[in-house]
């Protein structure tokens, strides 16, 4: 009997950096390529008749609106479900749903599968990385969290070089190419998960920890995340309509800022975990408010060359960077509660797409009723990262 339990097999051990490559293929796929490819993929849907302008972009919300429903969805299947088995379900969802969409059967058969891979997205967000963060060493979380999401900014770099080469081989191959990188990533990040799920007990006081009191600090997150939302939305949607045709510097010269932009986005994730490390997520958090507030400002006040590069790249930067922060400061509120933890991060993450959806549509309404003014875009989105910042700097100042 002894022999038997001393030779019983041990769970395979976590490996963390096939970990971190799977949280990272999985932002790539959910965020990065489902949500931001099909930005350059837009006009080209238009140009090749398969969708006119008016309902073209109704395909867009849809990603949106299933990425709501992914996040709010996630917990439940997290619940119903091992994380390992529902994160590869939703990479294999976003793989079929890029086959799916390199077919234009109707406009509710294309708006389903952007529905759908929206979804994969929410849950994509929501799921991966907390689920490789609780394996890893607190002093090495904000590398980690950054090297996952950084899948973000990759997919925003390809967005603007890699689709475009894609389209030279036509629509239909685009989104059967985008299906190919999916599923090759999808089998790298497959075995790279944890074999295990939290413990019973974590799970049986699951519903106990999610409704615990949030601390205060934690609901000025909150919020202080959705501003941080409605500050990157004038430059992810503006960006290269102010230079090529506000400045008039022509499509190409837009182009190469949003390339500046996806740059930024690459690096932005690993260098703000770096931060973290060293400095704490509550004062790294604080130096990405002021960094975007100042980024964000600079094409409201400047039409300079050098000025606006800076501008692109520092908000390419925290548009992924920002991210890792917020998850790392969530689990430092939330000290040693997983479920709490993963609750609050859906609660995060909702709000965001929230007031980025609503911000997208709103400062589009003021763009179309103030003649086109974008100065006033950028100033209203450095003003809700300045409320952002003021706001924690008073729930610090107060917890003290």
């Amino acid at each position: 009997m002894r022999y038997a339990v001393l030779n019983r097999p041990e769970p395979e051990p976590f490996h963390l950096w096939r970990g971190m490559l799977a949280g990272a293929s999985a932002s790539l796929i959910g965020i990065g390529l489902a949500r931001f490819a099909y930005t350059p993929l837009l006009p080209a849907i238009i140009g090749a008749h398969w969708f006119p302008a008016s309902t073209a972009a109704y395909l867009g919300a849809a990603n949106l609106g299933g990425y709501l429903a992914g996040a709010l969805a996630a917990g439940w299947l997290a619940r119903h479900a091992r994380a390992a088995t529902v994160l590869r379900a939703m990479m294999v969802l976003a793989t079929v749903a890029f086959i799916a969409c390199a077919f234009p059967v109707s406009f509710l058969w294309f708006f389903t599968w952007r529905f759908l891979s929206g979804i994969s997205g929410g849950a994509l967000m929501v799921l991966a990385a907390p689920t490789i963060i609780a394996h890893v060493a607190p002093s090495r979380r904000g590398f980690a969290s950054g090297a996952i999401f950084t899948g973000i900014g990759l997919g925003i770099a390809a967005s603007g070089t890699i689709v475009p080469l894609l389209l030279r081989q036509g629509l239909t191959q685009t989104w059967l190419g985008l299906a190919v990188v999916a599923s090759l990533l999808t089998i790298v990040a497959w075995n790279g998960w944890p074999s295990q799920d939290a413990p019973a007990s974590a799970h049986a006081n699951e519903h106990r920890h999610a409704k615990a009191p949030s601390p205060p600090a934690l609901r000025a997150l909150f919020v202080e995340y959705a501003l941080n939302a409605v500050g990157l939305v004038p430059h992810m949607i503006f960006l290269v309509d102010f230079v090529a045709r506000g400045l008039g510097k022509g499509v190409d010269a837009g182009a190469e800022f949003w390339v500046l932009y996806g740059l930024g986005a690459m690096a932005g994730p690993l260098l703000a975990g770096h931060l973290a490390d060293r400095a704490g997520f509550g004062p790294a958090l604080r130096v990405a408010y002021l960094l975007q507030l100042v980024a964000v400002a600079l094409p409201a006040v400047s039409s300079s060359s050098g000025v606006l590069m800076v501008s692109s790249v520092l908000v390419g930067a925290f548009t992924p960077g920002i991210v890792p922060l917020v998850l790392g400061r969530v689990n430092e509120l939330l000290g040693h509660h997983p479920a709490a933890q993963k609750g609050a991060w859906r609660t995060a993450t909702t709000g965001f797409a929230v007031l980025q959806a609503l911000a997208a549509y709103g400062l589009s309404f003021l763009f179309s009723n103030s003649g086109g003014n974008y100065r006033l875009l950028f100033g209203i989105g450095a003003g809700a990262l300045a409320i952002a910042l003021a706001i924690d700097l008073i729930a610090a100042l107060r917890s003290k």
